[in-house]
């Protein structure tokens, strides 16, 4: 069986934006400056690998996974790179095995478990593909690598330049916002470009905090909804390197400038910059979603966190997606899982109004399908025959 829609993953997904390389690169110390091209040198050189690849790859077939797989099956396999750039590394720890000591491997260990289970408690779902992906990462990947990524394969970790950041595992979110792009790159696609490519952001955004606060027990009122906290080193003016909560005031360092993000659409941002300016855009749906969980109450990872999972494998989310369609989308959603006109229906309108987009229900009919508790409601796949 193969993908329906074909070989379209070229995207390298890194979890911090350009136009924060770029700052550092102005206004940083040599080292700083030096770190920092570095990193962007690397980040294109595996943009442009990753794209000659998927151009010349075949379609892969699906994975099958058996109906009477009813456990968790997660198998994770963390690399100690050890300053080099050559995959796959040293195999460090795998399934079912102790600490390392290594912070770096077991912060990366710990991360990969808690998306998975995120994903499969909650979502019933096997892994970021839903056919059981074995997780494999990769820490103390170069020197002074001021980035964490996933390429479609694994997960990569840059130890940062402990100047301005820290190792890119400290932030459980950071692991799960990259794990969470193989998700949408499964269920979507998503084109990295102009809004679809800030939603694919977005939703990276979403799932890596509800990652963090599954892990922390915590409900929608008491997370802090930022992404990346503990990353920016002791000194940097800041405290993340996002706010899904009030966006535009995770940072302002003199070295990183000041966070450019916007909270509503009259600030969007128009820019050739980063695909369209995807991280910084991304804002806009993330306090959308903060709106939500915040308004709906309890833990966000269920009423909130389910209208955006089943938003994302909605039949219609088409690659080009923006905003305004996304939304309507997600009022669709909440129909299907709680039936229209109540709470959860007008806690969505309210959340996109706040944010500067009034979302009408398409003209699609829509089943209500009672949802029972941690299990998604059922929809058609995405996927042919499954």
């Amino acid at each position: 069986m193969f993908h329906p829609r074909g070989p379209h993953r070229h995207s390298l997904y890194c979890i911090l934006p350009p136009y924060l390389l770029r700052s550092v690169a102005q206004n940083g110390s040599g080292a700083q400056r030096a770190a920092a091209l570095r990193t962007a040198a690397v980040d294109s050189t595996f943009r442009n690998l990753r794209f000659a690849t998927t151009q010349t790859a075949q379609r892969a077939p699906s994975r099958i996974i058996s109906g009477m797989m009813a456990d968790s099956q997660c198998h994770r396999s963390i690399y100690d790179l050890q300053g080099q750039e050559t995959f796959p590394g040293t195999l460090v720890r795998s399934e079912g095995q102790g600490a390392t000591g290594d912070a770096a491997a077991d912060e990366a260990y710990d991360g990969l478990g808690a998306t998975y289970d995120l994903l499969w408690e909650v979502y019933g779902r096997n892994s970021i593909d839903d056919s059981g992906l074995r997780l494999n990462a990769h820490v103390h990947y170069g020197t002074n690598y001021d980035n964490a990524f996933w390429d479609g394969q694994r997960m990569v970790f840059g130890d940062g330049d402990k100047e301005l950041f820290n190792r890119f595992t400290i932030a459980m979110d950071i692991i799960g916002h990259e794990l969470a792009h193989g998700m949408t790159e499964d269920e979507g696609p998503l084109v990295y470009f102009r809004q679809a490519g800030a939603l694919n952001e977005s939703i990276s955004d979403v799932f890596g905090s509800l990652v963090k606060q599954k892990f922390l027990n915590q409900t929608a009122d008491k997370a802090d909804w930022l992404i990346g906290a503990g990353l920016l080193a002791d000194g940097v003016k800041g405290k993340a390197l996002r706010s899904m909560k009030a966006p535009g005031t995770a940072y302002d360092d003199p070295v990183l400038g000041k966070d450019p993000q916007p909270g509503h659409m009259r600030d969007f941002v128009r820019t050739w910059e980063d695909n369209g300016g995807v991280h910084i855009n991304s804002s806009i749906p993330n306090r959308a979603f903060c709106l939500l969980a915040t308004q709906l109450g309890g833990y966000a990872w269920e009423k909130a966190g389910h209208i955006w999972y089943e938003a994302l494998r909605d039949t219609h989310l088409r690659p080009d997606c923006g905003f305004a369609r996304f939304a309507r989308i997600t009022l669709m959603a909440a129909a299907r899982l709680y039936g229209e006109g109540g709470a959860e229906d007008a806690a969505v309108r309210d959340a996109w109004n706040q944010v500067g987009i009034p979302v009408t229900r398409e003209k699609v009919s829509v089943a209500f399908i009672p949802q029972q508790q941690g299990v998604p409601a059922s929809k058609p796949s995405r996927r042919p025959n499954a």
